[in-house]
């Protein structure tokens, strides 16, 4: 697949992600989502049991900061001591830190109160966007593009995306079923996470095709 086509892709990605997190934030900010929420919330917790619960504060854990960071560590010392990748390392610290700051500036800026109604844990802070759905939606989204390449078969690249997309959706749901997060919390941060994750990847993409095209342009003149 050209540069170009990839570059398209990114950007056609990243514009439905903006135009989705505005939709999002336009309908709750009217009001016009509340139902929608309200239903979604009971139909999961209509689910509850002993072993789900525990099963989802396990996801839940899992999309909380400092299993992600310890998650971050590993995957950044594979990258730099197995394949020897530093700007790949600096995509990945950079769409990492740069998701949990994004994170912190929509929650003050749209200062949502979490829900009320069925709650399994406490948690402080604002509901809008949820943090645990964008660092799922940007650490397995990231590691999938970097995993990708290095996958030499079709079945071990599928179960790569069965893996990175069951666990972003499994952390999702699990803060919604234990009542900390509306739904609309949920898709909104895949949105906004998106929206990072493939600006990111775009530029990183058009700067490593830039950086190729010279170092052979370079070689070519030398020969």
């Amino acid at each position: 697949m050209s540069l170009k086509i990839r570059l398209v892709i990114a950007f056609f990605i990243s514009a439905i992600s903006i135009l989705g997190f505005s939709l999002i934030s336009l309908f709750i900010s009217d009001r016009k989502i509340n139902q929608f929420d309200h239903d979604v919330i009971q139909h999961i917790q209509g689910l509850e049991s002993i072993g789900l619960t525990r099963t989802m504060k396990f996801f839940t854990t899992i999309g909380s900061a400092p299993v992600v960071t310890g998650l971050s560590l590993v995957l950044l010392i594979f990258l730099y001591k197995v394949l020897h990748h530093r700007l790949e390392l600096i995509l990945f610290i950079g769409t990492v830190m740069g998701s949990a700051i994004l994170n912190e500036l929509l929650k003050q800026f749209f200062h949502r109160v979490r829900p009320d109604l069925h709650r399994f844990i406490e948690v402080g802070g604002y509901s809008f966007p949820s943090g645990h759905a964008m660092n799922a939606f940007t650490v397995y989204g990231v590691v999938s593009f970097l995993l990708w390449r290095h996958i030499p078969n079709s079945w071990g690249r599928v179960l790569l995306i069965f893996v990175s997309v069951g666990m972003i959706l499994s952390i999702g749901i699990s803060r919604i079923y234990l009542g900390v997060h509306y739904p609309s919390d949920i898709i909104g941060g895949y949105f906004a996470s998106g929206f990072w994750l493939t600006t990111a990847i775009l530029f990183f993409q058009f700067y490593m095709e830039k950086k190729y095209n010279k170092k052979h342009k370079r070689e070519k003149e030398v020969a």
